[in-house]
């Protein structure tokens, strides 16, 4: 492997595992991200850092300080709300897309999506609290499955992005609704296969909007 191409490669791996680590919240929201400490966790240079943090500040999960360097960026009731409704949009313009053009294969992938997902999701009701980053894991997947087939994959990446600065908002909180939010995907696989789009941009509208209704009851945001 050439020095540009090794370079390259340690950069993007740096840049995945920051980007997780806030996302699933392994760094917490507004703590400090010394360049000279990421260094040393994440095997890249300081100057490589300095990019991949500007990187994630572009996409809202870092916030630059000027002199003072890079924080995660925090978060807040408001910033929940909102970004909840920026996915809901997207996801619901999406859905009737992904319906009308999906194939046999698509259905696979989503019945296969929503059996790992339900699989986790009765182990949460059964009380069991290990593994709450692979059940967000799955459920990433489940709802990107379901739009998979709408034929743009701009969408798709601004989807993905929203849908990451959601699931750090649950990671957070760490809210779970059980039998609740667990019968909404599965309504919302009925319809995939049904391809009852109308019907499952409702049940995603109660579905986002009673998370967010929970979250902020919880207080766990404030």
């Amino acid at each position: 492997m050439s020095i540009e191409l090794l370079a390259t490669s340690i950069a993007d791996r740096a840049y995945d595992r920051i980007r997780a680590d806030i996302v699933f919240g392994r760094l917490g929201p507004g703590a400090r991200l010394r360049l000279d400490q990421l260094a040393t966790g994440y095997g890249a240079s300081v100057p490589t850092l300095r990019e991949i943090l500007s990187r994630l500040s572009s996409e809202g999960l870092v916030i630059a300080e000027g002199q003072r360097g890079f924080r995660v960026a925090p978060v807040s009731p408001a910033g929940f709300e909102d970004v909840a409704a920026m996915r809901l949009l997207l996801e619901t313009y999406a859905l009737p897309l992904s319906f009308a053009a999906g194939d046999l294969e698509w259905e696979s992938r989503v019945v296969a999506a929503h059996h790992k997902l339900a699989f986790m999701e009765r182990r949460k009701i059964a009380g069991d609290q290990e593994q709450t980053e692979l059940w967000k894991r799955y459920d990433r997947e489940f709802h990107q499955a379901l739009i998979e087939a709408c034929g743009s994959q701009t969408l798709l990446d601004l989807y993905g992005g929203v849908f990451d600065q959601y699931l750090r908002y649950q990671m957070v909180a760490v809210v779970f609704r059980g039998e609740i939010a667990a019968e909404e995907h599965r309504i919302l696989l009925d319809c995939a296969l049904a391809r009852d789009a109308r019907r499952a941009c409702e049940v995603l509208a109660q579905h986002v909007n009673g998370c967010v209704t929970y979250t902020l009851k919880s207080g766990a945001l404030k």
